[in-house]
């Protein structure tokens, strides 16, 4: 009996120990972390340096409010971020998470929006699917039904644009005209809804938990920052996930050397540590806000000294112990074991994501068709896997309602021999649930 609730009734063993891409429970039980929690664990467990950055600052202070004092640590991380941020962007507010992220992004668009004089200018486009945070000004913009449509009365609903699935879709990502056709579904909805009303698109460089992974095709982020400029709409880049390093670049989108106007983190930029995420912003854009009257806005924890010790600590591990390229050249050995096990499970339909930001789906490779919603391949192979002593993360690509995928993603600090333990476990678990799973299920899908 736990006095704890959270999704569901769901239980797990009491963790007890971790290090590196391994956890233990009370009984002694190891599991490699193969999904790096809710992909936030970026440099691994207990890593030294980081407690360490803890201890001390834990010495000299805790908490500072940040309408009473400044700190050093939150001034340091600041200066780190906005030196990784693209030129141009060199504003930093702090937050505990990514959905607080998202949430200071909107506000902090629509107010330069009416510091501009531009009132009118509200609506921030999104794409389906899409998962952008919890709170109810993240979820207006998530494009993921079972998540949104309980609270669906209590938000103000915000334009949305298919994602460019062009596996699904039957086109090659690797050709520029669809990337072309996907962004110009962009275009298409700023018409519909007058470009006078949109304040700013925002978009997950690569995808997160809805489409796992998804990549975009080639010219599509070079294209949407064409038509947000040509219409005056922010560009705001989800990096909550996929930023810190975890695709091979620092931040998703230097893979396209696209730069946007608001930079959304989190997750591995505190890997894991103590809550941390920030909002990194052009300069312009925060100046005529605070000229305006000030940021209405704010978060208790915001720029907490333990919190900003940790990120510090942090982003000096990716750097010093070179994460990002290690990233890189894992993610692509993880990525062609990914492809054998393809070769090898009929039922596996794609294979994608960049660096270690990796997902496969279950799908007939030729009809595109899912399995049956009733099987819960999303749980069930979780399950099978966590047995097994290999934690991996799922989610529903299809709307959350069908299609399974499986992100798979280690921390940063994987080697190759630990690729091969996990990708051991993986084959097991996929055997396991074939199994399983019966033949009339397979021949439908």
């Amino acid at each position: 009996m736990t006095r704890l609730f959270y999704q569901s009734r769901l239980t797990r063993p009491q963790l007890a120990r971790t290090d590196g891409i391994y956890m233990w429970d009370v009984t002694g039980k190891r599991y490699i972390d193969g999904s790096s929690g809710a992909m936030v664990s970026n440099i691994g467990h207990s890593n030294p340096r980081v407690l360490d950055a803890m201890k001390r600052q834990m010495e000299t202070a805790t908490f500072g409010y940040r309408l009473h004092f400044q700190t050093e640590a939150s001034e340091m991380l600041a200066e780190r971020a906005a030196a990784l941020a693209p030129d141009g962007l060199g504003r930093v507010f702090f937050v505990s998470g990514g959905s607080e992220a998202t949430e200071s992004a909107m506000k902090l668009a629509r107010q330069y929006a009416l510091a501009q004089g531009k009132a009118q200018r509200y609506k921030i486009i999104s794409r389906t699917p899409s998962y952008h945070g919890a709170t109810l000004g993240a979820l207006s913009v998530t494009g993921y039904a079972p998540m949104t449509a309980p609270f669906d009365p209590m938000m103000h609903p915000m334009p949305k644009i298919p994602a460019p699935r062009a596996y699904l879709d039957g086109l090659d990502a690797d050709d520029p005209a669809t990337g072309l056709y996907y962004a110009q579904m962009l275009e298409d909805r700023i018409l519909d809804e007058g470009p006078e009303t949109v304040l700013a698109f925002i978009v997950e460089p690569v995808g997160g938990a809805s489409t796992g992974a998804l990549v975009p095709p080639v010219g599509y982020m070079q294209r949407i920052r064409q038509i947000c400029d040509h219409y005056g709409i922010l560009l705001i880049h989800d990096e909550v996930m996929s930023g810190g390093g975890r695709t091979g670049r620092f931040f998703a989108a230097d893979h396209w050397e696209v730069v946007p106007d608001i930079i959304c983190l989190s997750k591995g930029f505190g890997g894991g540590y103590v809550p941390l995420g920030a909002v990194i912003a052009r300069d312009d854009i925060v100046e005529d806000v605070l000229d305006s009257g000030g940021f209405i806005h704010g978060h208790t924890y915001a720029g907490n000294p333990l919190a900003c010790a940790a990120g510090l600590a942090v982003l000096d591990e990716i750097a010093d112990a070179g994460l990002t390229e290690n990233a890189a050249h894992m993610g692509d050995i993880l990525k062609k074991c990914l492809r054998d096990l393809m070769q090898k499970y009929s039922l596996i339909g794609d294979v994608r994501g960049k660096g270690l930001l990796l997902a496969f789906e279950f799908m007939d490779r030729a009809t595109k068709v899912p399995l049956p919603v009733d099987i819960k391949a999303f749980d069930r192979l979780v399950e099978i896997a966590y047995g097994n002593g290999l934690i991996i993360y799922s989610r529903r690509t299809r709307g959350g309602f069908s299609g399974d995928h499986f992100l798979v993603c280690p921390p940063m600090i994987v080697t190759e021999a630990q690729i091969e333990e996990l990708v051991a476990l993986l084959d097991q678990s996929l055997a396991q649930f074939m199994d399983e799973v019966p033949d009339s299920a397979l021949r439908s899908a």
